[in-house]
């Protein structure tokens, strides 16, 4: 272990997210914020301090990071970013507790969207910013974008975004791992301009950044108490539910695209999967809730929406879906087993592990019906080797364990089944809104700091895709 390298990367990336706070610091200044200008630049300063201090004393430490040392050092970057961010919020009495606010940073920062404010629209402006924006840099990856930056360092970072990239795959879109981490964020942040112009029509503009924030992010915080629904409009709806899907695709086609690769990129079978799930979930929940809304294309264009984001595990919300019929329900709780793309900002499973399940289970059909024959198991048009399939099957059965045993400690806060379960698995495939009391009218202020606490671990294990995190408590891990 190079535990030196570590300390120095962790430092520097700080002073990155120190910088990205700039932003709201700023804000604070323009909206004439006090409690919000001392916070932000207390926070600052601890930032610099424990920054000078790490660099100082590991000056003479020559730079190594092997793979072994990035879980490490991905899973201590969003600790450590969590704990300077949460100071902001702590400082201004958003939260009455230090551990809330740890909660709502880490909900943003693994673009997750569960929130424990019980009221958003009355707390400071710059404040809420800096809860969206850690959405926004949570999207796509706070360590990617660092190795974004580090050809002006010389630096090396496969293992980093290998560390955390989500997907079971990890497409180097370039011969070079920091153009790959570029090219990402360049389309990333095209995405989001678009978005934000096109918002920008009908709402305004700090509202705009900060829904946009949450889309392509797919994290869901919103600057409103009821979510996108506050602002009550079809074309709002329409614009955030395309942007959500967008994000939830994987972003290597959009590289393949713009590099004139079109068809190829339409090709991709994960996709054709991730577009029949919304469109057939979003048809058969618009037909069961269409007497709800009066109409079939009403009933769509909600339907549309809350599946896009459970799939995309964006979390926002436009309606209160506990009150639609029992079917619609349990639809929208399969969607929390599905996720978005591999290689996109949502979480959850993936629809590329999905569908290798859905394929490995078609097999074991066909070698019941055929014994002797060889049949190849394909994801996309690619043939699965027996270790991507075994890493496959130990991530779903790990994620399930993991969620259940979340249910578990969910379960001694005293709610119901309904709650408990979906606010674990919520938590654990960052998406944000589950059922019950943590549906799209609750929240999580329901719940203690020792439950918030154990939902920010399930967030950030989740946001790492579990082995990450995991492999920091074996023993293996620590020998030498």
């Amino acid at each position: 272990m190079h535990i030196k390298s570590v300390l120095r990367f962790l430092a520097l990336i700080q002073l990155l997210v120190g910088i990205c706070m700039l932003v709201p610091f700023a804000l604070a200044f323009g909206y004439g914020e006090e409690e919000a200008i001392e916070a932000f630049a207390v926070t600052e300063i601890a930032i610099v301090v424990f920054a000078a201090v790490v660099l100082i004393s590991t000056r003479k430490e020559k730079i190594s990071i092997k793979a072994r040392d990035s879980y490490l050092l991905v899973t201590l970057v969003w600790v450590v970013a969590t704990a300077f961010g949460a100071l902001p919020l702590y400082l201004t009495g958003t939260f009455e507790t230090y551990l809330s606010c740890y909660f709502e940073i880490m909900s943003g920062f693994t673009t997750t969207g569960a929130t424990a404010l019980s009221s958003i629209e009355d707390k400071l402006k710059s404040i809420l910013f800096w809860r969206g924006m850690t959405n926004w840099l949570g999207g796509m990856g706070i360590v990617v974008l660092f190795v974004a930056l580090m050809p002006f360092m010389g630096l090396k970072g496969t293992s980093l975004v290998n560390a955390e990239s989500v997907g079971p795959t990890k497409d180097k879109l370039t011969p070079k791992i920091q153009h790959t981490a570029f090219a990402l964020w360049a389309i990333y942040t095209v995405f989001s301009v678009i978005q934000v112009l096109l918002l920008w029509i009908k709402i305004p503009l700090y509202d705009a950044v900060t829904v946009m924030f949450g889309t392509m992010g797919a994290a869901g915080f919103a600057p409103k108490n009821s979510s996108i629904g506050s602002y009550h409009s079809a074309y709002v709806d329409v614009v955030v539910t395309i942007f959500m899907i967008i994000a939830g695709s994987n972003f290597s086609l959009y590289f393949k695209a713009v590099k004139g690769h079109i068809g190829d990129a339409l090709k991709d079978k994960e996709l054709h999967l991730y577009a029949a799930i919304i469109a057939l979930f979003s048809i058969m929940i618009a037909v069961d809730v269409s007497d709800t809304y009066g109409s079939f294309f009403t009933a769509l264009r909600y339907s549309a929406f809350h599946v896009a984001s459970i799939i995309t595990t964006t979390g926002f919300a436009t309606y209160d879906y506990n009150f639609w019929p029992q079917f619609s329900k349990t639809l929208l709780v399969l969607l929390f087993f599905v996720g978005g793309c591999a290689g996109s900002a949502g979480g959850g499973i993936k629809v590329v592990r999905v569908g290798a399940l859905i394929s490995l289970a078609r097999n074991a059909i066909k070698k019941r019906l055929h014994p002797n024959a060889v049949i190849p198991l394909k994801l996309g048009d690619s043939n699965v080797d027996q270790t991507t399939l075994l890493s496959i099957a130990g991530f779903v059965g790990a994620y399930i364990i993991t969620g259940l045993l979340g249910t578990v400690v969910y379960s001694f806060s005293g709610y119901d089944f309904e709650t408990c379960f979906t606010a674990s698995f919520l938590l654990l495939g960052n998406i944000g809104i589950g059922m019950g009391a943590v549906g799209p009218s609750g929240n999580f202020s329901i719940f203690s700091d020792a439950i918030l606490t154990a939902g920010s671990f399930l967030m950030l294990v989740g946001r790492l895709e579990l082995f990450t995190v995991f492999a920091l408590f074996t023993r293996d891990f620590w020998k030498k």
